[in-house]
């Protein structure tokens, strides 16, 4: 069940990575990866996280689980500051937060078996004798739908959709409060990711998870989110609960999305929202909105000067947007309204 008391907090989070040039590799430009973020994540609740490729998604979970620096901003998780906590203050908070990474393939070692692999955290952390810790290997093993056996296997030996279980058998190992699932199914077959989805959403119920889902695919994000956070070039433009994102979506941006998912139906009417124009380069850009070069109701002199804020739509404190049309002071332009 999923309760009010926040896990994590992530107040004005930034990550920057320099670009280098040069004879002498100085720094001549930078990449705006995630500018200035701002997300709550309750305990037990799952919240997604989808955007166009390169929108930051994936470095926003790194540095959540700080596998990556930030740049500046905080991350708060169960009321401690890790932001900038030294390795060895940070041992106990990497044994309550695991990632699951995207590629089943590269994520493990080809020379390991997977037992090995799996083992590993409860080794580095200290956690039980050896005999226990192979014990518990194969009740994880077999948590995952593999069995018991498949310990003394190498990565070569399993499918995709296997080894993606195996991934999951070895962040769930040390029994942790919070995963960033890396877009955990994007590189497995259809069939496939229904059963790793499935799983994944057993897992949650049985040991208490609390998930950001990093996803492009809005269909599954639907599946397995409580809470749904947009982004584009780095920053939140939406935050709202499931049901009413793809039911009403109040950003531009997430309208596009949504029309974007495929109908199993050829007979069922729907109108597509095509965006025009590339996404900008985080490395330089647009001013005011981000989305404002490519909004199909974005307004001159407003959305490419001011930079809207993230807030709440008609003091809905759960239903954030960042559209000066459909929650600042511009309202009254926004065509969609006008035309109601």
């Amino acid at each position: 069940m999923t309760v009010s008391t926040p896990l994590i907090e992530i107040k004005d989070l930034v990550k920057e990575f320099p670009v280098k040039g040069g004879l002498l590799q100085r720094t001549v430009a930078t990449v705006n990866a995630v500018s200035g973020v701002n997300l709550t994540i309750r305990r037990g609740e799952t919240v997604g996280l989808v955007g166009e490729s390169g929108c930051g998604k994936t470095t926003l979970g790194r540095a959540l689980v700080r596998l990556l620096e930030p740049t500046s901003g905080s991350i708060i998780f169960d009321g401690v500051d890790i932001t900038h906590l030294k390795s060895k203050d940070l041992k106990p908070f990497r044994r309550r937060a695991q990632i699951v990474f995207q590629d089943p393939y590269s994520s493990l070692d080809p020379r390991t078996q997977v037992g090995s692999s799996i083992a590993e955290g409860l080794r580095i952390h200290g956690v039980s004798e050896k005999d226990e810790r192979h014990e518990r290997v194969q009740e994880m093993l077999e948590l995952v739908g593999l069995h018991a056996s498949h310990a003394s296997r190498y990565p070569h030996e399993f499918s995709g959709g296997q080894r993606q279980r195996i991934g999951l058998a070895r962040a769930l190992i040390l029994r942790p409060d919070f995963i960033v699932a890396d877009e955990p199914v994007s590189a497995l077959d259809v069939s496939v990711q229904a059963q790793v989805l499935n799983l994944l959403k057993e897992l949650q119920s049985e040991l208490h998870l609390t998930m950001l889902f990093v996803a492009h695919n809005l269909a599954v994000v639907e599946h397995m989110s409580d809470r749904v956070a947009v982004m584009y070039l780095g920053k939140i433009v939406e935050i709202t609960d499931r049901d009413q994102l793809y039911s009403n979506p109040l950003h531009p941006y997430t309208e596009a999305l949504l029309s974007a998912i495929p109908i199993p139906d050829p007979d069922r009417p729907r109108s597509a929202t095509i965006l025009q124009g590339e996404v900008p380069s985080p490395i330089d850009p647009p001013s005011g909105c981000y989305f404002h070069p490519r909004c199909p109701i974005g307004q001159k002199g407003i959305c490419d000067v001011e930079e809207p804020e993230l807030r709440p739509i008609e003091n809905d404190l759960q239903r954030l947007a960042a559209c000066h049309l459909r929650t600042g002071d511009y309202q009254d332009l926004d065509p969609r309204r006008l035309a109601r």
